[in-house]
């Protein structure tokens, strides 16, 4: 419960639980794994007024191969209305229409836009999916990336954050 006695805004996962591993399905890694297939998620409790959602997915211990850790950009989708309840497993990269036309899929950072399966040369990285919950539809252009989204497009819009993480 959030500290106003109301339900907390929450992202979860079927497929694994909050810091629990994530599954090889979602990775480049190993038996099982396939090609690019974006995680399902949900999520529940929106603040009141959303309007619409962004989604950004990091690997958050990634290091920078000349430096310190940096995070590394899986996936940002942005524009997801307030009305959809989740995104389906293999839903980045399709073009489903419906509830889902709207939405736009940003750069991750091999400079393309959609989901970017983790192949670590290490394991125990830890991926962040963040959900904000945004009070307004962001107009952000043909090229979305996360640092449009991050560092513009959302200052003064974000009614609140949503956090489920991921051990690879």
């Amino acid at each position: 419960m959030a500290s106003d006695g109301s339900e907390e805004f929450r992202l979860v996962s079927p497929a694994f639980s909050n810091e629990g591993k994530l599954p090889r399905n979602y990775t480049e890694e190993g038996q099982g794994a396939k090609k690019n297939i974006s995680p399902p998620l949900e999520w529940y409790n929106l603040p009141p007024g959303t309007q619409t959602l962004a989604l950004v997915v990091e690997d958050i211990d990634a290091p920078d191969p000349g430096g310190p850790i940096v995070p590394w950009t899986h996936w940002v989708v942005a524009n997801i209305p307030a009305t959809v309840k989740g995104l389906p497993e293999g839903f980045s990269g399709k073009d489903i229409g419906g509830e889902y036309a709207g939405i736009k899929e940003g750069n991750n950072d091999l400079k393309v836009p959609g989901w970017c399966c983790p192949k670590l040369p290490t394991h125990g990285h830890r991926i962040q999916f963040k959900l904000y919950a945004l009070d307004t539809e962001l107009h952000l252009g043909n090229k979305v990336t996360k640092e449009k989204l991050l560092e513009d497009a959302i200052q003064g819009h974000v009614l609140g954050e949503a956090t489920l993480m991921a051990v690879f």
